[in-house]
């Protein structure tokens, strides 16, 4: 039975399939059924565990919709999750290997609630931009949720704008609303009201209509002049505190006679009004006591008063005194105090009134907003709204489906393999586009933020990397890329050296060293290099040696100018100026002859060096001959190109991605024939036909020809003076 059971398990199992691509085997990732499995691949084997949402060519959205944390970075979990989630909304995961742009409706899975949800969003789609017909919903369909929106005056979001409602009425009533309790924009970005403003407004309305209906209830309390009892109030609440400062200051009065003149305005101060135009709106006679201060005495109306509050008595006399005392000509000072008691009723109710802004809509309007039939019909078109929330909200779900459906094939076989950069069929969403520089164009070319801190790590890839800098003729747009230079050789790339890079939109930008990082590019660079270093070597000390001549020959010419100058300036006679003595001259004489001795003797010894070379070449048998010539290439050569083979053969993509942000998992190899085939090199078309003459040649002598010839001459005479030419010859069966 256990073993019956483990058979069973084991057909169950998926089968998976591999190719061997940068020395490591990487999964095959062709149908449906690969993408459904992969949460049973082990992630050992996979060639990458997360990658950055940033600075690679991707569909940004579609991998911010994968980054369900949003913290830039698509990890294993993130796509696994994608993974199930899209193959449970299809019918047939074999879709995933289409990479349309359209979802037909018939492909999604109807069979499950969530499957469900996302086909009515779709029909809901197709509904609102008039193609209810439609069979299948397109990316760009669901690229302008704004306009989907706008398609309903219900979109499932809870907010109602004024048009949602289908009678003048209860527009209005949105108007007000908004109008008193604010707005917010709903998924179309129209404004409208949502159950919380709604809720706020007529909780306000509420609160103002019942304090209105307290006046309503104590009418003879609260409102004693009907009315007329608001204006009459403002009045008494304008006078209270001047007339009660008239009333004490007259009791003052009467408790001691003698104060009476001092609570009245002292002269001086009427005679600073003398000097200037004095109005009622004067603040010095504004703050004068609203009458002349006497004991017991009441206050006047008609005669009497400060200017500067006549006006306001007299309307207190007229709005307040009379329709409560009748008509008199004096006020009291406990006539005032009833007058006051009348209107506390009133002044308690108005301090008591909400403090909201619904106010502004008058009483009337508040009376009838409070009927609960309003409130209800804005809350049952708000539940209305509300109500198609599930279906709305799946919109974004079939965004993401279309996205998911297009795209999750392609990005599994740039993370979980490099399919697309191994097998050369396209390029890998790492590489950002094609540099053009030094005759060649560089494929591996990756976005990078920080120069040197990407290639203090990038330079374990042990791959050449000029680090560019590219900026956009007539824009502020800059990037920095690393260029990976795999062929060729690195004499003429040095850091300001300008190219063109062109991204993956066909962008042209300018493109200028600023790093490298060096290594090995190529065989062939390492089998020159060490006769490349000979000669560099050798020109530097030649130019070393003529520097130095050069500046004895301008220090001594510029110290026998200045002797003969300063000799000429003491008077000296003619000969202490004059040129060297004959004896100098037969001393540079003599000193030739023996550089010309010297260079004799050096010329023989080479000859007789090269003699024994040639001597020892000629001793050869003629199959042996090719074997020393090599030999002596090899030795010179060979250490150079062994190193540079054993970089090149290590070379590892893994460094420059991880130095991007990258998680790889394994190591990525960039092997001679495969780095050849990243970086092309100039050549001439096929059937190119190629003029050599060049009429602007330069027209020299033939220098090395001439010196070649004297070497030889040199060297046959050598050979010929030590009997080895004769010897040679008799060997080679040539003479005698």
């Amino acid at each position: 039975m256990a073993l019956k059971m483990f058979s069973d398990k084991a057909a169950d199992a998926h089968v998976w399939r591999f190719f061997r691509a940068g020395g490591f085997d990487q999964v095959r990732l062709d149908s449906g059924a690969d993408v459904a499995a992969l949460g049973e691949l082990d992630q050992k084997l996979w060639v990458a565990l997360a990658c950055p949402t940033r600075g690679i060519e991707f569909d940004e959205t579609t991998l911010d919709l994968i980054d369900a944390d949003h913290d830039g970075r698509i990890r294993a979990p993130d796509l696994l999750a994608a993974v199930n989630w899209t193959v449970a909304l299809l019918k047939n995961p074999e879709d995933l290997t289409l990479g349309r742009q359209v979802l037909p409706l018939d492909a999604i899975q109807d069979g499950t609630p969530d499957g469900q949800q996302i086909l009515a969003s779709a029909r809901a789609i197709l509904r609102m931009l008039g193609k209810p017909q439609a069979s299948e919903v397109s990316l760009a369909d669901t690229a302008d949720i704004e306009l989907i929106y706008k398609g309903s005056a219900f979109n499932g979001d809870g907010v109602i704008p004024v048009d949602a409602a289908e009678d003048a009425a209860t527009q209005q009533v949105l108007a007000d609303i908004m109008d008193c309790a604010g707005s917010t924009p709903d998924r179309s970005g129209k404004p409208g009201v949502s159950q919380a403003i709604a809720d706020r407004f007529f909780a306000e309305v509420a609160a103002y209509a019942a304090w209105a209906a307290e006046a309503s209830a104590r009418p003879a309390e609260i409102l004693p002049l009907g009315e007329r009892t608001a204006a009459a109030g403002e009045i008494v609440g304008k006078l209270a505190e001047k007339i009660d400062d008239y009333f004490t200051r007259c009791r003052l009065a009467a408790f001691d006679p003698r104060g009476g003149e001092a609570l009245n305005p002292p002269l001086e101060a009427f005679a600073a009004l003398a000097g200037k135009t004095v109005n009622a709106d004067s603040s010095e006679l504004g703050a004068m006591p609203l009458a002349a201060i006497a004991a017991g005495r009441a206050l006047p109306f008609d005669q009497g008063i400060n200017p500067a509050w006549a006006a306001l008595v007299a309307r207190l006399k007229r709005e307040v005194v009379v329709p409560l005392l009748g008509e008199r000509d004096r006020l009291g000072e406990a006539e005032w105090a009833g007058v006051k008691a009348t209107f506390d009723a009133y002044r308690r109710w108005l301090a008591a009134k909400p403090a909201n802004a619904v106010e502004k809509l008058g009483a009337g309007r508040i009376e009838a907003l409070a009927a609960p039939a309003v409130k209800q019909a804005v809350d049952e078109l708000i539940a209305r709204d509300a109500a198609l929330a599930p279906e709305m909200s799946a919109i974004a779900h079939v965004e993401k489906l279309c996205r998911f459906q297009r795209d999750l094939l392609p990005l599994l076989n740039n993370i979980v393999s490099l399919r697309d950069f191994y097998t050369r069929a396209g390029k890998a969403m790492f590489q950002a586009g094609t540099l053009y520089l030094d005759g060649r164009s560089c494929d591996l070319c990756v976005k990078v933020q920080d120069a040197e801190k990407h290639g203090a790590l990038a330079s374990l890839s042990r791959i050449y990397l000029a680090y560019c800098l590219c900026t956009r003729s007539g824009t502020s747009d800059k990037l920095t890329i690393a260029a990976a230079f795999t062929a060729g050789d690195s004499d003429n790339l040095r850091v300001g050296r300008n190219g063109v890079f062109y991204d993956r939109k066909g962008r042209d930008w300018d493109a200028s060293i600023i790093k490298i990082v060096e290594h090995p590019i190529s065989l062939a660079q390492a089998f020159w290099l060490p006769y490349k270093q000979a000669s560099r070597m050798m020109g530097e000390q030649i130019q070393k040696f003529a520097a130095a001549r050069a500046a004895a020959s301008q220090t001594q010419m510029q110290t026998q100018m200045m002797a003969r100058t300063v000799a000429a300036a003491e008077g000296a006679p003619a000969a202490a100026v004059a040129p060297p003595p004959a004896h100098s001259q037969a001393f540079d004489a003599a000193r030739m002859a023996g550089i010309f001795a010297a260079i004799g003797l050096a010329i023989g010894a080479i000859g007789t060096a090269v003699a024994s070379v040639v001597t020892g070449f000629l001793n050869l048998t003629w199959w042996q001959m090719p074997l020393a010539v090599a030999g002596i290439i090899l030795l010179v050569s060979g250490p150079s190109m062994l190193i540079a083979a054993m970089k090149l053969r290590n070379r590892n993509l893994g460094p420059i991605l991880d130095a991007s942000g990258w998680a790889v998992n394994t190591r990525l190899k960039v092997n001679i024939p495969f780095g050849t085939a990243l970086t092309a090199v100039a050549a001439l078309p096929p059937g190119a036909q190629r003029s050599l003459s060049d009429p602007y040649a330069e027209k020299r002598k033939p220098w090395e020809l001439y010196i070649g010839l004297a070497v030889a001459v040199l060297i046959v005479a050598g050979l010929w003076w030590s009997g080895l030419l004769a010897l040679g010859l008799h060997r080679l069966g040539v003479g005698g």
